[in-house]
């Protein structure tokens, strides 16, 4: 069941990924993510109740509006990268997040990095070698923009985790989709450009579909650790691969879908190693 639930998570997130790519090409891409998150509310409307009742802090409301302006910041690279690049360099490059999550781990919070996650961190560096493949082919935007986006996205996720523990997964989504919308505003109304009736109805399927695969994810994770589902991320690459060929015209690219596998390898042995570690501490206790 917790492969079943990441697949249909990858499939949803790749159903966002080809949207975004169709919309994008109309709207700019601040007012695309804006749009996203502000349509996204309504999902989580259920949550403004427990956000009440959480009575947050200043500490607690500080390291929320952190995470605000990174993810936002993440989304805004991830929205543009979308116009830049095809579908699948995009996918791959977004596999880099845990990875950055483990080099942020031992550089700020001083975590001991075992043997696997050092080849993991280097794998991972030869993999997304492999798919921009510097100095034997122009490095566009939109690569760099997704580098952004992964080291972006692990501040988030770094924040998320405690938050998570003591508030609970509703206060941190309702917090992070209010947030998240606040902060793209500004920018959204820097572009703005009037969008067609079908543009929003897009974005609200962006928004659908965007909800359903972090709900799907988390169903994952309560069915089964992440070594074991952590491999079947590598689906997402071949749905990715597959949309960009079919329906924009992206030719399947070998580097690419190697260096996304080589990445997927390295994540897939970051979690086979913390299962190790936390089967370890089960035993010695």
């Amino acid at each position: 069941m917790g492969i079943l639930w990441i697949v249909l998570s990858g499939f949803c997130f790749v159903a966002v990924t080809a949207i975004v790519k169709h919309v994008g090409s109309s709207l700019p891409s601040a007012q695309a993510a804006f749009l996203r998150y502000l349509f996204g509310i309504a999902f989580v409307i259920p949550t403004f109740a427990s956000i009440y009742r959480a009575n947050l802090g200043l500490n607690t409301g500080f390291k929320f509006i952190v995470r605000g302006v990174a993810h936002s910041a993440a989304v805004l690279c991830w929205f543009y990268a979308m116009t830049r690049i095809s579908i699948a360099e995009v996918t791959s490059m977004t596999y880099l997040t845990p990875i950055v999550i483990v080099v942020g781990a031992a550089i700020f919070l001083g975590e001991r990095i075992g043997i696997r996650r050092i080849l993991a961190v280097a794998a991972s560096f030869a993999g997304i070698l492999i798919i921009v493949r510097p100095g034997f082919r122009d490095v566009s935007s939109g690569h760099l923009a997704m580098l952004v986006a992964a080291a972006a996205f692990s501040i988030s996720y770094f924040l998320a985790k405690g938050l998570s523990e003591k508030l609970g997964a509703p206060v941190v989504v309702g917090m992070l989709s209010l947030l998240a919308t606040l902060c793209l505003a500004p920018f959204a109304a820097a572009v703005w450009v009037a969008p067609m009736i079908d543009e929003l109805l897009w974005l609200c399927l962006v928004a659908l579909f965007a909800t359903l695969a972090h709900y799907f994810m988390t169903l994952s994770f309560r069915a089964a650790p992440l070594s074991v589902t952590q491999p079947a991320v590598f689906l997402q690459l071949v749905w990715a691969t597959l949309m960009g060929a079919v329906f924009f015209a992206e030719p399947a690219d070998a580097f690419v879908i190697a260096g996304g596998l080589i990445i997927v390898a390295a994540v897939s042995l970051v979690a086979l190693s913390d299962a190790a570690v936390r089967k370890g501490r089960r035993r010695r206790t």
